[in-house]
């Protein structure tokens, strides 16, 4: 059966859009070349368990045959763009959707990239790719548009409904066939002057949260050294009703958005020669952090006569985002393979991982957390869940470091 939708890739972008078409009545249909992705399988996805029943019940189905995408209007790639061993965006799992969907595109499809990516991704790597495969002209023939993922795990204020979508068409009319399609899923649709406005727009959305989690990081380690309690300081800042906007520092920054130096454009060897160095040092702040975690565990440790080697540590939550199952980028990897290079002796607590694995090896799991806390030589809060009581948790600990400023004033050390 035809389907109005496609959605390529079913992982953190895709599935909240497959979740919203289908929602608002879109016959939607899922293409993964993953058959295990295309299953969707796996406990730590976008979608809770009860969310992907609801919405296979509503009609959405998946696939891994290709020649399904021949028979749609629209078609969104949700590819994934991990970041590479140089730190610069892998586009492969974009060109493998574009060469798959434009042996399949017929002409009048409207075709949207909504992965992450570099400006002039759209038109400079995504567009030969689908004009050669399909010997059909974008802007012409089919439409080709971008509109960055804005999807945040978790965010129970924010959804796909109420949240702007930002499209960027290769001409206007590419453009407006993208609005009519996102007007169906979202109350707001911000029209770009074209795609590299709208690939740019994404860039900024995420370098910015990178350096401002920078700034409170270096804050962090600037306020412990000279004895000022830094959550006191944002409270107060906080409270400033124009020029600040609040963010928190952690023990890392994790998730799907890294930040995206566009002085890397790897895919075509080509540099604009203006690095954007606000990027790198914020790079360069949040990965020291989880190594100042581990610092500053060996310090309590340290003053409280025991060693690192041989400690007990407890970690508490190791997903990236609280109240999520999601790990990508989480720094309690990290943090954790660090640990036991000094030799600590590991476990874990976190609702929403009932295994985990660091370097191919498992950390056992607490059942009792109360129990465990109150063995453990040092209990490490890195990720926030509601689930927690922090309270009572701060009691029962020996000793407890909140990475995340959670616990109430006096209760904890706090980074």
């Amino acid at each position: 059966m035809p389907a109005d939708l496609a959605v390529i890739g079913l992982g953190h972008l895709g599935l909240p859009l497959a979740q919203a078409a289908t929602t608002a009545g879109i016959s939607t249909l899922g293409y993964d070349p993953d058959p295990h992705t295309a299953a969707l399988s796996g406990a730590d996805g976008p979608l809770s368990a009860t969310e992907l029943r609801r919405l296979l019940s509503a009609g959405f189905r998946t696939t891994t045959d290709p020649t399904t995408l021949g028979r749609v209007r629209t078609a969104v790639i949700c590819a994934p763009t991990p970041l590479g061993e140089d730190h610069t965006l892998d586009l492969g799992h974009i060109a493998d959707a574009a060469r798959t969907l434009a042996a399949q595109l017929r002409p009048h499809t409207t075709v949207i990239l909504e992965s992450t990516a570099y400006p002039g991704t759209t038109e400079e790597f995504l567009r030969p790719l689908l004009e050669e495969g399909s010997g059909l002209t974008a802007g012409r023939d089919f439409h080709l548009a971008c509109s960055p993922g804005r999807h945040d795990p978790g965010n129970r204020t924010h959804h796909y409904a109420n949240t702007p979508k930002v499209i960027g068409g290769l001409t206007p009319a590419c453009t407006e066939a993208a609005a009519a399609f996102y007007s169906r899923l979202t109350d707001k649709v911000v029209r770009a002057r074209g795609p590299r406005e709208a690939e740019t727009a994404k860039l900024l959305e995420t370098n910015y949260r990178h350096i401002n989690i920078a700034l409170m990081n270096e804050m962090a380690v600037f306020c412990h050294d000279i004895g000022v309690d830094l959550w006191d300081v944002i409270r107060c800042a906080e409270t400033k009703p124009f020029g600040f906007q609040s963010f928190r520092p952690g023990p890392g920054v994790g998730g799907h958005a890294a930040p995206i130096d566009p002085n890397y454009l790897a895919y075509n060897g080509r540099s604009p020669g203006h690095p954007l160095r606000m990027v790198e040092l914020a790079q360069e702040v949040n990965g020291r952090m989880p190594r100042y975690v581990i610092q500053r565990c060996a310090t309590l440790l340290n003053h409280h006569g025991k060693s690192a080697r041989g400690a007990r540590v407890l970690l508490l939550g190791v997903t990236y985002k609280p109240d999520i199952a999601d790990q990508t980028g989480s720094p309690a990897r990290e943090i954790a393979s660090r640990l036991r290079e000094l030799g600590a002796h590991l476990t874990y607590h976190d609702p929403y991982v009932p295994q985990w694995n660091v370097l191919d090896r498992p950390v056992p799991r607490a059942d009792s957390l109360y129990e465990a806390a109150a063995a453990a030589d040092l209990t490490i809060l890195l990720q926030a869940h509601r689930t927690y009581d922090l309270q009572g948790l701060s009691v029962k600990a020996q000793l407890l470091l909140d990475t995340r400023g959670a616990t109430p004033a006096g209760a904890a050390h706090r980074l």
